[in-house]
């Protein structure tokens, strides 16, 4: 492979920053700010004052729970970091920011329990094509030395994990690093650029050791260098630099930093290797498909409303230039205006005046634009940039307000919370005139809860969503129904004779007539199968029957006193005599599931299933995950509601499942008596 280039590329650059479930992003993203003068100082997680994690929700559990958002300025560039969440339930936030960033900075630490997270990030970034930096956080914590740590990380990274800086150790304690490029040592100070010195001559060897394997592993794609190296010439720094800046944008390589972000240890020679070794906006339309034209584009990488400043559109500029006022078209959706241009740095804005090409920024009161869209100046729009798959959500709520003057208020908080979140599902379920809210976990839910209570002032009720039993018969019946009614004038006159019989499972409901001779007028058989029906929509045992055949055998009217309403009640009265004598049966619906796990907690997932009343099918190798498994199932849905919080506790919180409807199966006994109780139907 010939020479490629590997010079800087200058202009906005846009960072995620990614990575496991308190892994240290959040922190590395205030060490970021305070080291390039954004914030006055670093501030810890700890004391609820960092700009990443500046929600209520966020600092009340000392978690990320949004994508945070953080422009600032080293060496002349604008960098904008966006700090997404490291808990699987809060994943999806990172979908659309992915997509339209330049460059993915994944925070690891040596802890082998958060090698699935891991694994599940690098995999999103290989299916989106993002560049990577891996940033290995903690270093002054770790036990195991750096090489040893690698080979724990390497099988979760498609791309060679490339050391570039070795720990330098005084008396056992990391104290600094060495960079393999430069051939400098650096000594870390807390909160403070760090001190260059010469590499001590006690770690001479290994650094030389070191640095040659990481231009055998570059030598990989450029054959000038193999063959210097071969030659045993020293290969230019220059080149080496360039090297590595080619390697990390065609993803041919991640590239592995070391520090501590806590004391701000590392952070420069990350912002260094960001500023030279980052892709820029042109390799990041080309990745995802930007038309080449003169016009605006802009990616919606996440959707915030705020108190007092409406609706704001987080974007990436990809190409052309935004001014205020702009008009954006939107595929298949009309055109929006922009009002307002804003620079951000967690909850706080700064209003500028325009936006170019490569800078991420917030649009004002773009209201029927979502996250994931794709807006241009191109007339109608250009087609999706992006398509965002929401996962299947695997845990659900039934909310309603505790006032039910609230009712109206809660429905339009939810529509704008899901506005914010597109992982979150509302369903309005009919059945049991229940809102259900669904999502990736119960902390999900939860600080959905929490949003509503807490920045909308609705206070809510939760609960399980109700279970869609239904209800057969076992056995057939003839029955008669007959409604009489005289009061003066005119009566009510209808009878019927109904034949009740069972179909087989999944046949839904058959309704016939063999009237000969007119007894039952053909006018009053619709009526007839009318109030049949009604009837369905709560049998014996209060749910809805299904699986069920009525035959209208027989009957008589009354050329005055029969109508439409009397032959409907004799119909219900009918339907309610007869079934009670059908022996009927509560079905409960049973769920076909799949779900996927590391492989070293398969057996615990296989314990699970048949203490949820489950049963396996057979599990195997997840295709094209290696070191996973994928466990079939199937399992009564009332058995499934809280099953997720089980299975992330028995795979370091890694664990989902996909669900679908697969068969009605007959419930006896105890558990149908509960089912009938929390119904408010009698056993």
């Amino acid at each position: 492979m010939g020479k490629r280039a590997g010079g800087r590329l200058a202009g906005p650059k846009c960072i995620a920053i990614v990575g496991p479930f308190a892994s240290g992003k959040t922190t590395l993203l205030e060490a970021i700010l305070a080291r390039t003068g954004a914030i006055p100082r670093q501030n810890p997680v700890s004391s609820g004052n960092t700009v990443g994690d500046h929600s209520p929700e966020a600092r009340a559990h000392q978690m990320s729970v949004e994508a945070v958002v953080a422009t600032t300025e080293f060496m002349g560039d604008s960098l904008t970091f966006i700090d997404c969440p490291g808990s699987i339930e809060f994943s999806f936030e990172a979908e659309p920011v992915l997509a339209a960033c330049d460059i993915a900075v994944v925070v690891a630490e040596a802890d082998e329990k958060k090698i699935p997270a891991l694994q599940l990030i690098m995999r999103k970034l290989d299916d989106l094509g993002v560049p990577r930096i891996l940033f290995l956080n903690k270093i002054d914590r770790g036990d195991a030395g750096v090489r040893e740590t690698l080979k724990l990380l390497q099988p979760t990274s498609s791309a060679p994990l490339l050391l570039r800086q070795i720990p330098l150790r005084k008396e056992g304690i990391i104290i600094g690093s060495i960079d393999l490029a430069l051939e400098r040592a650096y000594i870390y100070r807390e909160y403070a650029e760090s001190e260059v010195a010469e590499i001590p001559s006690d770690d001479k060897a290994r650094e030389i050791e070191a640095r040659f394997s990481m231009l055998e592993t570059l030598a990989d794609h450029d054959d000038l260098l193999m063959e210097q190296l071969l030659d045993e010439i020293e290969p230019p720094k220059d080149e080496v630099f360039d090297d590595l800046a080619a390697d990390v944008r065609d993803g041919l390589v991640t590239p592995v930093l070391i520090g501590t972000a806590e004391k701000g240890n590392g952070v420069l020679r990350l912002l260094k290797a960001i500023r030279h070794d980052a892709p820029d906006v042109a390799a990041t339309r080309k990745r995802l498909g930007v038309p080449e034209n003169n016009n605006t584009v802009a990616q919606v990488m996440k959707t915030l409303h705020t108190a007092h400043g409406g609706k704001l559109s987080i974007s990436r500029i990809l190409s052309g230039t935004v001014t205020d006022s702009a008009e954006f078209n939107i595929s298949g959706s009309g055109v929006a205006k922009v009002s307002g241009i804003y620079r951000m740095l967690g909850k706080d804005q700064t209003k500028l005046p325009s936006a170019k090409a490569g800078e991420t920024v917030a649009l004002g009161k773009l209201d029927d634009v979502k996250t994931g869209a794709t807006l241009s100046s191109v007339k109608g729009g250009i087609p999706a940039l992006i398509g965002l798959e929401v996962p299947q959500p695997v845990f659900a709520l039934a909310l309603r307000s505790k006032e039910r003057k609230d009712d109206v208020k809660l429905s339009a908080a939810i529509h704008r919370i899901a506005e914010e979140d597109p992982s979150l599902r509302v369903q309005h379920h009919q059945d049991s005139s229940e809102m259900v809210i669904s999502g990736h976990g119960e902390m999900h839910l939860r600080v959905t809860v929490e949003h509503l209570e807490g920045r909308n002032q609705i206070p809510v009720e939760g609960h399980a969503p109700a279970v869609p039993y239904r209800e057969t018969i076992r056995k057939s019946v003839s029955q008669r129904g007959r409604h009489k009614k005289q009061s003066g004038g005119h009566g009510q006159f209808g009878d019927v004779v109904l034949d009740i019989k069972p179909l087989p499972r999944g046949s839904g409901f058959q309704f016939t007539d063999t009237i000969t001779g007119g007894v039952v007028p053909k006018t009053y058989i619709q009526s007839v199968e009318a109030g049949v029906r009604d009837y369905l929509k709560s049998g014996p045992m209060g749910f809805p029957v299904v699986d069920v055949a009525v035959n209208l055998s027989d009957g008589s009217y009354h050329s005055v006193d029969s109508s439409d309403m009397a032959f409907q009640m004799a119909a219900k009265l009918a339907m309610k005599e007869g079934m009670a004598a059908c022996s009927p049966v509560l079905l409960e619906p049973v769920m076909k599931v799949d779900i996927y796990t590391p492989n070293d907690a398969t057996a615990k997932v296989t314990a699970i299933v048949p203490q949820r009343r489950g049963q396996i099918l057979g599990f195997d190798a997840r295709p094209g995950w290696p070191g996973w498994d994928v466990v079939e199932a199937t399992m009564p849905q009332s058995a499934i509601g809280d099953l997720i919080v089980e299975l992330r506790s028995a795979t370091a919180g890694v664990a989902s499942y996909s669900a679908r409807f697969d068969h009605m199966a007959e419930l006896t006994g105890r558990l149908a008596d509960e089912a009938m109780n929390a119904n408010g139907k009698a056993a």
